[in-house]
């Protein structure tokens, strides 16, 4: 059998699995590689002054922002799934990790860092296994409505932190909205000055040069304005220096102490990480058309994080601005990310010793603006208008956020999605009807006209049997009729409680029947002895005692 030239150059499908890679890599071209370089190039811009943002968030210094977007953005192209993501620093694992660690260690402290590779080591570590285990399904427990509400409290708590920043005030450590009323006097009118310039900066960009790298000539026109306002840099704080040159080797500290206090918080920031990811990734997916592989992802985010704790990155996941920049930059491989961090490294050697000119209310400015986008507005007005239980959800997950370490926050919100989800499904809608609304071949065949007629919505399982036996309790009339259409499923708590009410109804000198029984329903009850092996579908069947 011949086979073709593409044939030949593609690689086994066991060893694509494990070097995913290999799928797309082989097939680049002179125009794929333009393309892919251009969106590198633009991302490697912008993720500039977000990683730096970043990491002040995390309580780290700045370069880890930068780091974060290297050697994770590689690992994470190369054994991800996802052809346009780019992952690296987010705002809302940023501002989880300082929440998860603040317990623990002074912000920017050498024991910071090091419980912050851990912590990636971690989270890493989870993610893989997830992976590994083929648990990709597993993110779809997190529901839209805890990812809203987990953002909006970690956009309110990054709003917080940055505001004394960006009103010129100083605070040994960080505040509540209540510690800024006694101190409004001592705010400065330059940094105000400075914060707005650059908030107002960064929408004039995204309204109308939404292409060009807004965020960087913002904060170099904002470092400006602050070398006129404060030229001997004594007034106005600047970020600290940022060292130049590639990201160091690091090692996380894998004493038993350290692993048994992170645990809970690397699960937490995994699972944040991994819901991010896929999200975007999926997203992206829909509007390419490409096929997403989520344990495939899962493996890719893991990797990710493992390698960036040994190369000073810290938990990183997908981003959805530098993604979308990304797909509308050109990108058409994982390659432009792998590129993206590759030109990283030449700007970083050039632009970091700028950096230093940086204004801090700058970047508060800049990171309220990245809270207000964190917030989404039209999914949280969806859920108040239409769904109680959602709202209850975001509601639960947000005030967690404010009130609980983060990690807990995740934990309350994923509870609360299931306990809603199985309330739901243990109280299937048990409906009264009339028999005249049935066909009428199933009206013939039902000879005994005293008699109720329901309708059950919802599966017989030992998690429902209860609420349904309440609901036919109230069913008076010798002979019942059980409209079986909704019931997809029947256990044996299922099949005793169909006895037990053809018990009741045959005490009465009745009988109960099901109508519109599914096939695997029948089987069930047929096994069971329940009823007739010639019973038919489209006819009601007689469960028997």
């Amino acid at each position: 059998m011949m086979t073709s030239p593409t044939d030949t150059r593609r690689p086994p499908a066991r060893l694509q699995r494990w070097l995913p890679f290999l799928g797309w890599l082989p097939q680049q071209n002179s125009r794929s590689l333009r393309g892919d370089a251009i969106a590198g190039l633009t991302g490697a811009v912008l993720v500039v002054p977000q990683g730096v943002a970043y990491a002040l968030l995390a309580g780290l210094p700045p370069e880890y922002g930068l780091y974060t977007a290297m050697v994770p953005a590689v690992l994470a192209a190369l054994f991800g799934s996802s052809r346009q993501m780019i992952s690296g620093p987010t705002a809302a694992l940023s501002i989880a990790l300082f929440a998860t660690l603040k317990p623990f260690a002074g912000a920017g402290s050498g024991d910071f860092i090091i419980l912050a590779l851990t912590l990636t080591f971690l989270a890493g570590v989870f993610q893989l296994l997830l992976g590994l285990a083929r648990l990709g399904a597993l993110v779809n427990l997190v529901s839209h409505s805890v990812v809203m509400g987990f953002t909006a409290g970690a956009a309110l708590i990054i709003a917080i932190s940055q505001l004394p920043h960006a009103l010129g005030l100083v605070f040994e450590e960080h505040v509540g909205v209540l510690d800024l009323w006694p101190r409004l006097g001592d705010v400065r009118l330059d940094a105000v000055l400075i914060a707005g310039f650059t908030v107002a900066a960064c929408l004039a960009f995204q309204r109308w040069l939404p292409r060009w790298p807004g965020m960087l000539l913002v904060l170099l026109a904002a470092s400006l304005l602050a070398a006129w306002l404060d030229p001997q840099h004594a007034l106005i704080p600047r970020i600290a220096a940022v060292p130049a040159g590639l990201p160091p080797l690091s090692m996380p500290d894998f004493s038993p102490d350290s692993l048994r206090s992170l645990v809970p918080g690397a699960i937490a920031l995994g699972l944040l990480g991994l819901v991010e990811a896929t999200a975007i990734a999926r997203a992206f997916a829909l509007r390419s058309g490409e096929r997403l592989n989520s344990n495939q992802e899962f493996i890719g985010q893991g990797l990710s994080n493992i390698g960036g704790a040994f190369f000073s990155g810290y938990v990183s996941s997908g981003s959805f601005t530098r993604s979308g920049l990304n797909a509308s930059a050109g990108a058409g491989s994982p390659l432009a990310a792998v590129l993206a961090a590759l030109f990283l490294v030449p700007i970083m050697l050039l632009a970091a010793p700028l950096l230093h000119h940086v204004p801090m209310p700058a970047m508060a400015g800049l990171l309220l603006l990245v809270a207000a986008r964190l917030v989404d507005r039209k999914g949280i007005r969806e859920a108040l208008q239409t769904s109680r239980s959602e709202t209850a959800v975001l509601s639960i997950t947000f005030f967690s956020t404010l009130l609980l370490a983060l990690e807990f926050a995740i934990y309350f919100g994923v509870l609360a999605s299931l306990v809603l989800y199985l309330r739901r499904t243990t109280r299937p809608p048990v409906v009264e009807c009339m028999l005249s609304a049935a066909p009428l071949e199933i009206q013939q065949a039902l000879e005994e006209p005293c008699c109720d007629v329901v309708r059950i919505d919802g599966s017989l399982f030992f998690g429902a049997c209860d609420s349904v036996a309440q609901r036919l309790e109230r069913c008076d009339q010798p002979n019942l009729v059980i409209l079986a259409a909704g019931i997809n499923f029947i256990d044996l708590s299922g099949i005793h409680l169909l006895r037990h009410q053809a018990r009741r109804c045959h005490g009465r000198g009745g009988k109960l029947y099901l109508v519109w029984t599914k096939p695997d329903v029948m089987a069930r009850l047929q096994r069971a002895h329940l009823v007739d092996g010639d019973d038919c579908r489209d006819r009601p069947v007689t469960i028997g005692i």
